[in-house]
């Protein structure tokens, strides 16, 4: 498989800063961050490599009969980012909206479908963006998890503000002393932007000189020295400070797996499905197994997201020695075509939980009752056959 070859080690840039550090960190901040939505154009060099390409990472809505075909016996619970897969990616983060129309298509999804957003936002903060109270979320990248509003087919009810995970609260103090440090150290480079996710926090650096990267890279560096229990990893164009627990995108994925109740994966061999948006990846088994549960069910988790701490969330269980760019399945290339794929998803949920009538019990649109001469339309009322004309009866 055509590859571009991108170590994640090169993301921990934590540490008093030296040259061959902050040289480091400006290579991988490079590789990270390639032009939104013109990733496959930009890596490769060749029409044979985009065909390569296409054939190793099918775009989701091509390949949507094959999705929805391993979901046969399972309960799909979906996972999604929200920057760059709900919303576009805009140089201002504080307005990176959601529009109307993927709003409505995520409330139909939780409709029928378990579904958490899991981001690297403060969990108000993308709770603000996409006002749904009927879903998970997981904001911080996972370190601040809240259950929904209302019961969407697990066992319990949760509270619109019952807390479900916090594991690194007590880094909350550290944190905000870093924020305030990242202010002031960031004041002197144009366009740096330092955001507080209450748990972690970004520095931003989309609309930075990329001159002036490694001199980013060393205010960060120089705040970190005296804080080691925090690391850096990167996002698109961003920097994130946060614990150095072993916490992420995929253990979080774990913990709402698990907090669904009912959906429980079973079977090893069983194939999990994940998505991602605007870049390369190679499939994979998401290494997660919940099992023991008296009532366990099969479930088929769908992750879309498009940033490089999704892979998190992807990353295999035996990755290989070789480091891949990416290890999600299926490619959408931008939010209108995640937004596509989300209204697919429903549509099927629809005719195959309420499938059409055959051939034999259609009569010019009307369904018919084989008890007797009685048609019933879709809509609320029968139709008796009098004197051969079609009358409208109520039905009760």
């Amino acid at each position: 498989m055509h590859s571009i070859q991108i170590s994640a080690d090169s993301s921990n840039i934590g540490g008093a800063p030296n040259s061959g550090r902050i040289i480091a960190s400006l290579e991988s901040m490079r590789a990270s961050s390639p032009t939104h939505l013109k990733a496959p154009t930009g890596l490769l060099t060749d029409d044979d490599d985009r065909l390569s390409w296409m054939r190793d990472h099918p775009s989701a809505l091509n390949m949507f009969e094959e999705i929805v075909g391993m979901s046969k016996g399972k309960q799909i619970a979906m996972f999604l980012d929200y920057d760059g897969t709900l919303s576009p990616i805009v140089d201002d983060p504080e307005v990176a909206f959601m529009s109307e129309a993927m709003r409505e298509a995520v409330r139909d999804v939780a409709q029928y479908f378990p579904t958490a957003i899991v981001s690297g936002r403060c969990k108000d903060k993308v709770f603000g963006f996409v006002q749904l109270a009927e879903l998970y979320y997981a904001g911080s990248h996972g370190m601040d998890i809240q259950g929904p509003e209302v019961s969407i087919g697990t066992k319990c009810t949760r509270g619109s503000k019952s807390v479900l995970f916090q594991p690194a609260s007590e880094f909350l103090l550290m944190i905000d002393e870093v924020y305030k440090a990242l202010v002031e150290k960031t004041k002197a480079i144009p366009g740096a932007k330092v955001e507080n996710n209450r748990f972690c926090v970004s520095v931003h650096f989309r609309c930075v000189d990329e001159k002036r990267w490694v001199g980013l890279a060393e205010q960060v560096g120089s705040v970190l020295k005296g804080y080691p229990k925090l690391r850096v990893t990167q996002g698109r164009k961003v920097l994130e400070i946060r614990s150095s627990i072993k916490w992420d995108k995929g253990k979080a994925l774990e913990f709402l797996l698990d907090s669904l109740g009912k959906l429980h994966i079973c079977k090893p061999q069983g194939r999990r499905l994940n998505l991602k948006s605007n870049v390369r990846f190679d499939e994979f088994l998401l290494p997660l197994l919940i099992t023991g549960f008296a009532d366990s069910e099969d479930v088929l988790p769908v992750y879309i997201g498009d940033d490089r701490t999704d892979e998190d969330a992807f990353k295999r269980e035996d990755r290989g020695s070789i480091p891949k760019d990416t290890s999600a399945s299926y490619s959408l290339r931008e939010p209108l075509e995640v937004m596509e794929f989300l209204k697919r998803l429903v549509d099927w949920k629809r005719v195959s939980t309420n499938p059409p009538p055959s051939d034999s019990q259609k009569l010019s649109g009307l369904l018919v009752r084989p008890s007797n001469r009685v048609f019933a339309p879709t809509g609320f009322c029968t139709c008796e056959m009098r004197d051969r004309r079609l009358l409208p009866t109520c039905v009760s």
